[in-house]
């Protein structure tokens, strides 16, 4: 059962949160944010009214671990009761459901849908499998919504949206504090609707009233059924070679699987076997962070290196063994060398001088 932060007039005739009154909603809207996308939120949410004719789920990146007060600050500012999602409960007209951390938020046949499935782009929950599986059960009635964040997140699902008769809304990316996940979208979407945030609250209800009649719900692409099934953890092997793309001799960061590329009309991304997602430029700031804290762990080698070689060589000197002592000191004077070079790889020559003391 949704635990609601704020009822409102209206809770009688909605009825409760049990999944078990009401026919589901088969319109929704999905909102994707990520940096900056709570102030946006905080803009928005005041705008969208009680009678809004759809529900409202709500996709934020946010650390697995973190405590999030998100549907309070929700509350406070807006008039539409809110929660975190709850697996399985119905989704109703006027309220809004915020995804829990660690968590997908997805949908199927009107109801919640929460998922322990593959990260995508390196989070969970991610924006990409709640459109997605909006597009599938909702058709033309998917109304996806994005809002400030970095790289690139939703702009795949996004296309998916529209593919399936749904209409995407972007914020204006010059108002957006981070504009990467806005410039994105709209890369792949060019014809969504693009406003700030107070138009884009201003036509949203007169968006979701025009939508248009419902698809046979379920009978989406293949690709996408198959998509979201892996998001769901109801097919956890990429074993149909059509399916999982071309081997694209990449490796991924979250498990070290061989990544595959897929082509689908839109961007080239990639998933590993076991379902993780990337888009080329996820992967690409994944690789960036990978190979910084490899270049550490090499950096952190080297200078136990040249520690340990400094004492085997007090260690022989104290012994008369100069033969051992050379060697010992070659070696812990080539380790800092490599070392140095580390260094301004990872920070430059000012970082090395002040890392020196270490190694010297």
């Amino acid at each position: 059962m949704c635990e609601m932060a704020e009822e409102t007039p209206d809770e009688a005739e909605t009825g409760p949160q049990d999944g078990g009154t009401g026919p589901p909603s088969r319109r929704a809207i999905a909102i994707g944010a990520s940096a900056g996308g709570i102030e946006a939120l905080l803009e928005l949410v005041p705008l969208l009214e009680p009678g809004l004719a759809a529900p409202v789920l709500v996709t934020v990146h946010q650390p697995a671990a973190a405590a999030t007060v998100l549907p309070q600050l929700l509350a406070r500012r807006g008039r539409l009761p809110v929660g975190h999602a709850q697996d399985g409960e119905t989704l109703l007209p006027g309220r809004l459901y915020v995804a829990p951390p660690d968590r997908h938020l997805m949908v199927d046949k009107g109801r919640v849908v929460l998922s322990s499935g593959p990260k995508e782009n390196g989070n969970r929950p991610a924006i990409d499998p709640l459109f997605r599986s909006l597009a599938l059960d909702a058709g033309a009635g998917a109304v996806g919504v994005v809002l400030s964040g970095a790289l690139d997140d939703g702009a795949s699902g996004a296309l998916e949206v529209v593919r399936h008769g749904g209409t995407v809304m972007i914020q204006e990316p010059d108002e957006a504090l981070y504009p990467s996940m806005p410039l994105a979208t709209l890369e792949q979407v060019p014809g969504a609707f693009v406003r700030p945030v107070a138009g884009l609250g201003a036509i949203l209800p007169g968006v979701v009233d025009r939508a248009g009649p419902l698809r046979s719900t379920g009978h989406g692409s293949a690709r996408l059924r198959w998509e979201v099934a892996i998001a769901r953890m109801e097919d956890s092997e990429m074993s149909a070679p059509d399916a999982a793309g071309t081997a694209a001799g990449l490796a991924c960061p979250d498990c070290s699987g061989p990544l595959f590329e897929i082509h689908d009309g839109g961007l080239p991304r990639y998933r590993c076997r076991v379902g993780h997602a990337w888009s080329q430029h996820a992967l690409g700031a994944q690789q960036e962070q990978s190979v910084e804290t490899a270049l550490y762990i090499a950096l952190r080698a080297l200078e136990d290196k040249a520690a340990l070689q400094r004492r085997i060589a007090a260690t022989a000197a104290e012994q008369g063994a100069d033969r051992v002592v050379a060697r010992a000191r070659a070696a812990a004077d080539e380790a800092v060398r490599s070392a140095r070079v580390l260094r301004r790889l990872l920070g430059g020559a000012g970082d090395e001088d002040r890392g020196r003391s270490r190694t010297e």
